[in-house]
């Protein structure tokens, strides 16, 4: 079986400190700078990675700007006419901003590996690329065209259900949420919730804490949980607790 790390080995989780280091040099710096080999230990273990700020405050505040920019989005959805819950979000359009398309990349570069992993321990057959352009092409060859990421925005008592975001028949098995506004002088509650489902076991609940700027790594929708014996599919979906105030 296949692993980045070795699973018996245990990796410490960041520090607070490490957490809210202020992000500097270039996103693709803040990227590789991250310790890639804890966070793959850290997914073997539990749900989701945090991950430290990769945004500076001004960067998020810039980012929250654009959601008024209708021109630089391809659709809306108000998430109560579709029972997801009650607030809504808008899918970026090409071309995506700057800094959102950095992300991609740079992200992208370092999970692809991680992917493949996760998929030969659960005997899946098929394998990711080492670029996001070319696992864009491939999308794109099979009908998956339209971009993916999404801004979200809530109000006081808005919440989202648990779910899962598959949108095609390939799909990248991580997905990375980010805190754009300041929690407690913005808002209160609207935590991420995650829960994991495995076999024979009954369900686990994470909360999850972010600060602006701050990111987390959760799967798309299973994660392999390793066993001496192999590994098995354990189902994780995600949404977001009320929010029960607003600044």
């Amino acid at each position: 079986m296949l692993r980045l790390v070795d699973p018996t080995k245990h990796f410490p989780d960041p520090t607070i400190e490490e957490l809210n280091r202020p992000p500097l040099g270039s996103i693709a710096s803040r990227v590789d700078a991250i310790e890639w080999l804890q966070v793959d230990s850290t997914l073997a273990t539990r749900p989701y990675a945090l991950l430290p700020k990769l945004l500076t405050e001004q960067e998020c505040t810039r980012l929250v700007e654009m959601y008024g920019q209708d021109q630089r989005f391809r659709s809306r959805v108000v998430m109560e006419r579709y029972a997801f819950g009650k607030g809504e979000y808008k899918y970026f359009d090409y071309p995506l901003p700057d800094i959102v398309q950095e992300l991609r990349a740079s992200l992208y570069r370092h999970l692809w590996p991680i992917a493949n992993h996760w998929h030969a321990a659960l005997s899946l057959e098929e394998r990711f690329p080492a670029t996001h352009r070319e696992f864009v092409d491939i999308c794109e060859a099979s009908g998956q065209r339209r971009p993916t990421p999404l801004m979200l925005t809530y109000a006081q008592d808005d919440y989202c259900c648990l779910h899962q975001d598959l949108y095609g028949d390939h799909v990248f098995p991580f997905q990375v949420i980010f805190m754009l506004s300041n929690p407690d002088r913005d808002f209160t509650g609207g935590e991420l919730l995650l829960t994991e489902a495995a076999p024979k076991k009954p369900t686990k609940v994470e909360v999850v804490h972010l600060n602006v700027g701050q990111a987390v790594l959760v799967p798309v929708n299973f994660r392999p949980v390793f066993t001496e014996r192999g590994a098995y599919r354990a189902n994780v979906r995600h949404g977001v607790s009320l929010t029960v105030s607003q600044e």
